[in-house]
């Protein structure tokens, strides 16, 4: 973890006018410091040396209270300048990331786990609100003051200056020392809390089949292992910010006191004016101030910027390779599919073997194969969710052709309506879930797909809890289905589109999808049904893992 991650600097274009009135707030604060340290000298020099009364010094006692207050109005200003460039911030961040994760892809998000990815888009960019609140502002005044205070006693005591410029580097390289140590704990606290709420997450969603198999209670003491090992890494943590805190304490201590006792003798000797050792003394603790107060801040934002350092790892993470945003939006008339494989890792065979097939507008094409042949594997790629290891993709265009990967994917995926093998459904409604496919579709527009995906048995506005929970697996396939048809889109890629309904609502999704067809849309259906090889007009089956595709000769079925 950097003391100043630079990354997140970039995401502060919407909080920049905050950080310069930071910026601003800080030096002003800075020269307020040297202005109290003079008053509050002169005052007591005037007072002691000087025989001066209350009248004579009321004008630097009203000054000096304007000082404190101006100090006070400045402290707010900059706290609230902070947490104002703070939420800017977060904003962009997490917006940021959120976009980032789903243009990687359905492929990139099923290897991550869901809870420490909403642990790190929720609590995890929420815990910057210390680093650009406190930590930030705190880290300019470490340079402000320190430089500021070191300039005037330049001029008054040249010694003291010359003790405070030696001895606040200790605090940094102690501050250093400490600050390895509480990265890598800190680290070890998030990975921590991010395997519990992958955990708890994970024991929540699948609950009710744990009580269905009597093995809820089981999982309490599993729950209780992973939520003490986070315990125990955050009183690590604890620990040790509490043992750099008294480190750092007592070098500050000793070296404010070096400074004092050196003024002092001279103060005793002669050597040294009242007012100017009492201006010493007065400035040296507030050179130190900052830096103390910098350690401590730095503990209270380690959870912020070890969840930066996550959230920048997802963001550094390369897209898929596609034409850059802006080309041309294609209008597809066929997509032709050249001899596709993927090699994963661990995996020694190509999945598929050399995948080639051809479907165009105004024909249904079934893609079929024993699990694990690659059909999931091919709609990922055709989605641009998966860059193929060897061939290619083209979509043929009326006025000529253009490989997937020289497409702009968001223009290309407007072209398609997908049902994946898992839909994902939306606390809301049926309706809700089903306009997702298109938000600005009519309630008839949603009525219409709702009833050519065979949903007549629940209404619109039925409601569905999280993961599509009140309805059951058929349900939520057919409302994935109609989500897609009131997409309207020129390109349907169908995975499993009628997998566990019944053969009634299968002949009316199919009779729908075959209707389409012959308005003009390219349709490509992963299928195991009977029924659904049956309706298709052409049937593609793919191999098992590691043996070639063999499309007979002559086959509309073969690439062209």
């Amino acid at each position: 973890m950097r003391p100043l991650d630079r990354r997140l600097l970039r995401f502060a274009g919407r909080a920049r006018t905050y950080l310069i009135a930071l910026i601003v707030a800080m030096a002003a604060v800075a020269g307020l410091v040297i202005v109290q340290a003079q008053l509050l000298a002169t005052a007591i020099a005037g007072a002691f040396a000087g025989g001066l009364g209350l009248p004579e010094m009321r004008g630097t006692i009203a000054a000096l209270a304007a000082v404190v207050a101006a100090r006070a109005a400045l402290a707010w200003a900059i706290e609230g300048f902070s947490y104002r460039a703070s939420a800017g911030v977060k904003s962009q961040l997490r917006r940021g990331l959120l976009e980032h994760a789903v243009r990687l892809g359905p492929r990139w998000l099923a290897a991550r786990r869901s809870g420490e990815l909403a642990t790190l888009a929720a609590t995890g960019v929420d815990a910057l609100d210390p680093y650009f609140a406190k930590y930030l502002p705190q880290l300019v005044l470490a340079f402000v003051i320190p430089a500021a205070v070191a300039g005037r006693l330049l001029a008054a005591d040249p010694l003291s200056a010359a003790l405070i410029v030696l001895t606040l580097p200790l605090i940094p390289v102690f501050m250093a020392l400490v600050g390895a140590t509480t990265a890598e704990r800190t680290r070890l606290r998030w990975r921590e809390l991010g395997r519990l709420s992958y955990h708890f997450l994970d024991v929540v969603a699948g609950l009710q089949t744990l009580k269905v198999f009597g093995r809820a209670k089981a999982q309490a003491d599993s729950i209780r292992k992973v939520t003490d090992s986070y315990r125990h890494a955050t009183l690590a943590t604890l620990r040790l910010t509490f043992l750099s805190s008294l480190v750092l304490e007592l070098v500050a201590t000793f070296s404010v006191a070096l400074v004092a006792v050196s003024a002092g003798l001279r103060l005793v000797s002669g050597h040294l004016g009242l007012q100017t050792g009492l201006l010493v003394l007065v400035l040296a603790p507030e050179a130190y101030l900052p830096l103390r107060q910098l350690a401590s801040h730095y503990h209270a934002s380690a959870d912020g910027l070890a969840a930066a350092g996550e959230v920048f790892a997802v963001l550094e993470t390369p897209l898929p390779e596609g034409a850059p945003a802006g080309a041309a939006a294609p209008v597809p008339a066929a997509v032709r599919v050249e001899d596709v494989s993927v090699r994963y890792p661990g995996r020694d065979a190509l999945t598929p073997g050399d995948a080639g097939l051809r479907f165009g507008a105004g024909e249904v094409v079934a893609l079929a194969g024993p699990s694990g042949s690659g059909k999931s594997t091919l709609i990922g790629v055709l989605l641009g969710f998966v860059a193929p290891d060897t061939g290619r993709v083209v979509i043929e265009e009326p006025d000529g052709e253009r490989e997937l990967g020289e497409l702009d994917m968001r223009a290309w995926r407007a072209c398609v309506g997908w049902v994946p093998q898992d839909p994902v459904l939306q606390p809301g409604t049926v309706g809700s879930n089903i306009r997702l496919g298109r938000p600005d579709a009519s309630r008839e527009d949603v009525r219409r797909a709702a009833l050519g995906a065979a949903l007549h048995e629940i209404g619109l506005d039925a409601p569905v809890g999280e993961g599509g929970s009140g309805l059951s697996a058929g349900q939520r396939r057919r409302v994935a289905v109609a989500r897609a048809l009131t997409a309207n889109r020129p390109v349907l890629l169908l995975d499993e589109p009628t997998a566990g309904l019944d053969a009634a609502a299968e002949a009316e999704v199919l009779a729908t999808v075959r209707g389409l067809a012959r308005e003009g849309r390219a349709v490509l259906m992963v299928a195991h049904r009977p029924a659904v090889l049956a309706a298709a007009d052409r049937v593609v089956t793919l191999p098992p893992p590691g043996e070639p595709v063999r499309v007979p000769a002559g086959s509309a079925g073969a690439p062209a």
